[in-house]
């Protein structure tokens, strides 16, 4: 059994969101699923996106440290897309994280450091045609720190969440079937 701290993206804790850390839980590892939004889920990105902007990313990125206070340092850290900012600077800065897992997006090193932890594995899932061209970003990650980088044919965003329009089953199934795999190495 793995600890996974999982991060929601803009449109906010959503069924698909729940139905993925379901998933995880169901292989037997145990997934904290903060809300950095109090309750509030969006029916767009572009909703979501201006909540978060009203917030301050900031401050989506602080209630996501407060989350992982009080949870034990050996953590793997996920995040979807806006949830990334979060999840990458856990694992960044924060001492013991066990892995990343970085689904539709990724910061650019220089954000939270400019070297990526040498102990920590990451990997990182995105759509080839991605709108939000997050793809160089997670590249250039991916080739100054290490990790995988699994592209998935396609130009959804949230591909990954079972209760939006983006979603992708042939996809979301082979990001769960990796994030598995990665998992399992660390039990």
């Amino acid at each position: 059994m793995v600890d996974v701290l999982l991060f929601h993206h803009a449109q906010g804790l959503t069924e698909g969101v729940h139905a993925f850390a379901d998933e995880l839980r169901a292989a037997g590892h145990r997934v904290t699923l903060p809300d950095l939004y109090d309750g509030c889920v969006f029916a767009s990105i572009d909703d979501g996106v201006a909540h978060a902007e009203e917030v301050g990313f900031g401050t989506i990125i602080e209630r996501g440290l407060t989350a992982a206070q009080d949870l034990p340092s050996d953590l793997v850290y996920a995040g979807f897309s806006l949830g990334v900012m979060p999840a990458q600077r856990l694992a960044q800065q924060r001492p013991g994280a066990r892995a990343a897992i970085l689904y539709h997006s990724a910061v650019a090193l220089g954000e939270f450091g400019d070297e990526w932890p040498d102990d920590i594995p990451l990997q990182l899932h995105v759509m080839v045609d991605d709108p939000f061209d997050d793809l160089p970003i997670m590249e250039n990650l991916v080739a100054r720190a290490g990790g995988q980088l699994f592209t998935y044919p396609g130009d959804a965003h949230l591909f990954t969440d079972r209760s939006l329009d983006d979603y992708d089953p042939e996809a979301a199934q082979l990001v769960l079937e990796r994030t598995l795999d990665l998992l399992a190495q660390l039990e």
